[in-house]
């Protein structure tokens, strides 16, 4: 017994020793680790392999005021990002090494949209442009909506977004516009003859019609366009699958009951395009996620939205959906198309516009619109505001175009919904924009700071007493200016035309929906994880039929 605890003793002593010279020891090398991360964290990294980073001519940005060969060598100039970012549309010249395929494309994009007659309804004309696709300069837009040119390889351009769209029947689309097919014919022959659109209050809301005819113009060679989005006729190619339902021509056309009706017909048009979709392979496969659905009338699809609520919808805002049927994660906020003329070779001044503020239109509204009628009150005895009820009717859409290009500011206030064409209107009109709307979604504002040519008011604040009046005198000509010029520079990212060019409306709603198709296949691919247990029974050694799969039910709130 004696032994054993002298030899216990004995370990236990040795055991102490060890532990006393390791403790040291550990110490010294974690002290050592703290010193060397505490260095690297302050040092330049010298672990990179600069093999691997793009070249300086790849990543440099074209600046202006800057000579191309003065960028090239100044480090500062190397940017690091993956994107491209546009080039400011007013600069008044270009370094003599910026080649004639930068100029041509920059005079495509400070071209606008020619007139339109907004009394009648109007064609989309086929306009000869230089081709911008095979060029090795790309055009986007940056996080801060900054518009420049970046030399790119072909290469290296963003890929197209690709679209399948479904061959619906006619009724469904041209045939709402009186076009008249061919027996067998989907789609008219846009070489020769472009059904004309609607005029008026339904031009707002025309985003179907420009969408559609830009996928059918990708694959026409002879017609020169922009190609952020293109169709594919394999669906399982596709990013998306496009649903060509002008939903809201056909609200704006056949809402209305007739007398012989117990439906009307755009409820039964709703009707027949659940039934549609829902019988595809492409809408079961991925129960619906992938779809693109147009309901920018905020009143459009008012029956199918229901049903059809896992796709992707192209809105004008949210104000009349549950947020688990639409919203900003999921779906996609889109212009409206501005009535009002646009405002060519504006040459005009803080000085020359003597209205400081304007609105005309509706002043009683329900819901969110009642500031209107508070502010009517508060402003209209204002010596320098505008403030008057209008319409389209009596060459309303003419006044209002002539009082806008006249005036510094242009109220934007939220009305039965939280958006209204309002603002598209100012933008057009280069009269900045005073937004009084608290649950306003504004288009592509993941890349376009709004702020840099709009105001912001809070409805609380806007309806106190001399509040608004008092701020807006507050803006002084050189702030005003700045917000001009910007607002001079980003008009065209709210244009829509055909042929559609590079950074106008059409083609950023597709860069916009292309941003949303990552999140589209996460969840999708989420969907499927438990995909190989949902089979018959007959697979298990039960009873069932013909070995398909059960329906699985999507969750109500999947998105």
């Amino acid at each position: 017994m004696g032994e054993y605890r002298h030899g216990g003793s004995s370990i236990g002593f040795a055991a102490r020793k060890l532990l006393f010279c390791v403790f040291p020891f550990v110490s010294a090398v974690l002290m050592l680790s703290w010193f060397f991360v505490l260095r690297s964290s302050t040092a330049r990294p010298s672990f990179l392999d600069r093999a691997f980073l793009p070249t300086v001519t790849t990543l440099s940005v074209v600046k202006s005021d800057i000579p191309i060969q003065q960028q090239l060598s100044t480090p500062s100039s190397i940017s690091t990002r993956t994107r491209a970012i546009l080039v400011d549309d007013t600069e008044p010249t270009k370094p003599e090494k910026i080649n004639n395929i930068v100029a041509a494309t920059t005079a495509n994009l400070d071209a606008g949209p020619k007139p339109v007659n907004d009394d009648k309804p109007i064609a989309a004309a086929a306009v000869t442009r230089p081709e911008t696709r095979a060029t090795s300069v790309n055009v986007d837009v940056n996080c801060n909506g900054e518009r420049s040119l970046v030399n790119t390889k072909p290469q290296q351009q963003q890929p197209q977004l690709k679209v399948f769209m479904y061959d619906m029947p006619p009724e469904f689309h041209f045939e709402l516009l009186g076009w008249k097919p061919e027996p067998g014919r989907v789609w008219p022959d846009i070489k020769t003859h472009i059904p004309g659109y609607p005029g008026g209050l339904n031009l707002q809301h025309s985003i179907e019609y420009w969408l559609t005819l830009d996928l059918l113009a990708s694959e026409v060679p002879q017609i020169p366009r922009a190609g952020s989005a293109i169709r594919v006729r394999n669906s399982s190619e596709a990013d998306i699958i496009f649903v060509p339902f002008f939903s809201s021509l056909s609200y704006n056309r056949y809402s209305k009951l007739n007398p012989h009706q117990k439906k009307s017909r755009n409820n039964e048009l709703q009707d027949k395009v659940v039934k549609y979709l829902t019988s595809q392979p492409e809408w079961k496969r991925s129960g619906g996620r992938d779809h693109l659905v147009m309901a920018h009338h905020p009143n459009s699809m008012l029956s199918a939205r229901m049903k059809l609520w896992p796709a992707m919808f192209v809105l004008s805002d949210f104000g009349r959906y549950p947020p688990n049927v639409a919203n900003v994660d999921k779906d996609v906020i889109a212009p409206y198309k501005h009535i009002i003329k646009s405002y060519v070779n504006d040459s005009s001044e803080y000085d020359t516009r003597p209205t400081l503020l304007y609105f005309q239109g509706a002043i009683y509204r329900k819901d969110g619109g009642l500031a209107r009628q508070e502010l009517f009150y508060l402003l209209k005895d204002e010596k320098d505001v505008h403030f008057q009820f209008g319409s389209v009717k009596k060459d309303g859409i003419h006044k209002a175009s002539r009082g806008m290009h006249s005036s510094k500011f242009c109220l934007n206030i939220a009305g039965d919904t939280p958006s209204s064409n309002r603002l598209f209107d100012a933008i057009a009109s280069h009269c900045v924009p005073v937004i009084i709307s608290d649950e306003i979604e504004l288009p592509y504002e993941d890349v376009l700071d709004y702020s840099e040519f709009c105001v912001f008011v809070k409805t609380s604040d806007a309806v106190k007493d001399k509040f608004l009046i008092n701020f807006i005198r507050s803006i002084k000509k050189e702030e005003w200016t700045r917000m001009w010029t910007r607002l001079k520079e980003v008009e065209h990212f709210f244009q829509f035309q055909y042929p559609s060019v590079e950074g106008d409306a059409v083609q950023m709603i597709w860069q916009a929906v292309g941003r949303k198709v990552p999140g589209v296949r996460m969840k999708i691919n989420r969907a499927r994880r438990y995909s190989r247990f949902a089979v018959t029974d007959t697979h298990r050694g039960g009873r069932g039929g013909g070995g398909s799969r059960h329906h699985i039910h999507t969750p109500k709130n999947f998105w």
